[in-house]
């Protein structure tokens, strides 16, 4: 055989190769896209009913119901927040909290936030409240002013519920107990990296 036959081969074979790699790749890229990638960057069901008993303490219908309500509606979240607040009202409401973010993919953090609300209620109240947030990118975008969706408030067997969305973002907080003043869903909530008294 001669050497120009040789190199021909040689180089037929380097197409074939150079054709199958760009395949290969593609379907890898297409099973990591479809895999267990995108529910292993989200909590299901049972995980945040799991974290929110420990956090509330309570093992109520009541709150996997409220969680239920949340999933039924916005789907799987990719974070949380578990955190504390304090709103009082005289017609206009203030609220102010502080949690940790936890996140599916990545560290989590100590998260601030503060707003004014309409409200009907006089007097205050504190409570614990476990919020879940969908389509978080980096954590940073996290920090700015999340209005309520109107007609997004919702009584859930004990547990309130209502959503906030910025974007593409979109926060769920569960609150328990009395004092739910769920008048915040006419307001906003401004989340910040550290604690202010400026609620606007």
């Amino acid at each position: 055989m001669t050497q120009s036959c040789w190199i021909s081969r040689f180089f037929a074979l380097l197409l074939l190769v150079g054709l199958a790699l760009p395949a290969a790749a593609q379907d890898d890229t297409t099973q990591n896209n479809t895999g267990g990638s995108a529910q292993d960057a989200t909590f299901s069901q049972e995980e945040v009913l799991e974290k929110a008993r420990g956090f509330f303490g309570e093992t109520t219908a009541g709150l996997a119901k409220a969680i239920e309500k949340v999933f039924a509606d916005k789907g799987r979240p990719n974070a949380y927040i578990a955190g504390e607040e304090a709103s009082g009202a005289i017609a206009v409401g203030l609220r102010y909290g502080k949690g940790e973010l936890v996140r599916k993919t990545g560290a989590g953090r100590q998260v601030f936030w503060q707003g004014p609300s309409i409200g009907f209620d006089l007097g205050g109240n504190a409570s614990k409240v476990f919020t879940l947030v969908y389509n978080l990118g980096t954590t940073d975008e996290l920090f700015q002013r999340f209005p309520g969706v109107d007609g997004s408030a919702y009584l859930v067997a004990g547990f309130g519920v209502n959503y906030q969305q910025s974007g593409n973002i979109i926060l769920a907080p569960i609150r328990t107990g009395a004092g739910l003043r769920l008048g915040v869903s006419a307001g906003y909530l401004h989340y910040t990296r550290e604690s202010s008294w400026v609620p606007f």
